[in-house]
């Protein structure tokens, strides 16, 4: 072998040395950037079957006296009989609500950020004031279970929406933020999402870390649990908790046939966040506080 030959096999074997290095430090990476998993979505049948439910007149009632109420207690003027529509109704369509996923929470395998929660309707009022309808499945039928004062369902999905449709908005109800995840990325939609993640978002793993670190010892079966700990409201609230905003329940009971009363966005709405997301409870929870 002459020595050119034998300088240039070193040269090759080196720069191939190199390359395999440089591939089995990316490994781990690439793994990292596998396709996230997507929560469920509902089927039109069902979004069809919220909307429904949504809509209907007895809903349209209950809506009335929501708004009645949140006008009573805001000092707002009334409107006056004979108005155009000066009922209340549903405007736009139902959309999915997805919540942060507490197997995600755990660091589960293949767990997606967020699952389906609920579908939500927009309700205006003559004034132009809002509220989101909540629909869930009771047995074989969509049912209106809660109405929390604002539209931050629909407006962030919208929002979402407009940046990517093929992202996922969800919610992080015990910092009252919404998220958009796009891919391995998950991007803030609004002051408290950018505060948790920065105004450019960060890594789906680097989220998980979060969120395991904040609630990862608040979950079903911790010591948290069994204190008896729930809903973060009361005199061992963590300091920064808001109050909610909203009237209070418009109805004494619930809708006719309804398992659950509709309610406004109150500590009832609050401790609804907590069930959804499979927490025991959290001191940092906040529901529908002014923004």
């Amino acid at each position: 072998m002459t020595k050119r030959t034998a300088v240039r096999t070193v040269v090759r074997a080196a720069a191939t040395g190199t390359l395999a290095t440089a591939f089995i430090g990316l490994a781990p990476h690439l793994a990292l950037a596998a396709p996230v998993p997507a929560p469920q979505v509902p089927a039109r049948a069902s979004v069809a079957a919220a909307h429904e439910a949504a809509t209907a007149p007895a809903t349209l009632d209950t809506l009335a006296r929501f708004f009645a109420a949140d006008r009573k207690r805001s000092g707002a003027r009334a409107v006056a009989p004979g108005t155009p529509q000066a009922a209340a109704h549903i405007e736009g369509g139902t959309v999915p609500v997805y919540g942060l996923s507490p197997d995600f929470v755990r660091g589960k395998a293949k767990a997606p950020v967020a699952r389906l929660e609920f579908l939500a309707s927009k309700a205006v009022a003559a004034d132009g004031r809002t509220a989101s309808v909540w629909t869930a499945r009771q047995g074989a039928a969509w049912k209106v279970v809660n109405i929390a004062a604002g539209d931050d369902e629909t407006r962030y999905a919208a929002a979402g929406t407009a940046r990517d449709a093929d992202g996922t908005v969800f919610h992080e109800p015990q910092i009252d933020a919404w998220y958009l995840q796009c891919g391995d990325r998950i991007e803030p939609l609004d002051a408290d999402a950018r505060k948790a993640v920065g105004a450019h978002g960060t890594t789906v793993a680097a989220y998980q870390k979060r969120v395991a670190k904040a609630y990862g010892d608040k979950l079903p079966g911790s010591a948290y649990d069994k204190r008896g700990m729930a809903g973060g409201y009361g005199p061992g609230a963590a300091p920064g908790a808001k109050e909610d905003r909203g009237p209070q329940p418009v109805a004494a009971g619930a809708l006719a046939g309804d398992s659950l009363p509709v309610t406004a966005a109150t500590t009832v709405a609050g401790a609804a966040a907590v069930v959804a997301l499979g927490l025991s409870g959290t001191a940092a929870l906040r529901r529908r506080r002014s923004r």
